[in-house]
């Protein structure tokens, strides 16, 4: 399934102090999808198996895990990306605008 990345907004409806917001939030929820992928990686590697005996995944249920995660990163790469184009769209119209 291809997933669009969705179209920046145009300038009118955000200004650029909210879109930086937004960006520095979509780049906030980026940093959490990453540890949730290096906890992942650490529960997958071979060396971690025997330090609990709790933790008993099996292979079918990391594989969807690591999918999900995959999906939901790239979800949220390509919102980061849409809003920083509408931050640069912002930022551009402002400096093009006259004193």
């Amino acid at each position: 399934m291809t997933h669009v990345p969705p179209s920046p907004e145009p300038f009118d409806t955000d200004s650029a102090a909210l879109l930086a917001l937004r960006a520095c939030d979509d780049i906030d929820s980026l940093h959490d999808v990453r540890l949730a992928y290096a906890c992942i990686e650490k529960l997958v590697d071979p060396q971690h198996v025997g330090d609990s005996e709790d933790v008993h995944p099996i292979r079918t249920e990391l594989s969807a895990l690591m999918r999900l995660v995959n999906e939901e990163l790239q979800r949220r790469i390509e919102t980061t990306e849409a809003t920083m184009q509408s931050l640069r769209l912002a930022v551009d119209k402002v400096n093009a605008a006259p004193f």
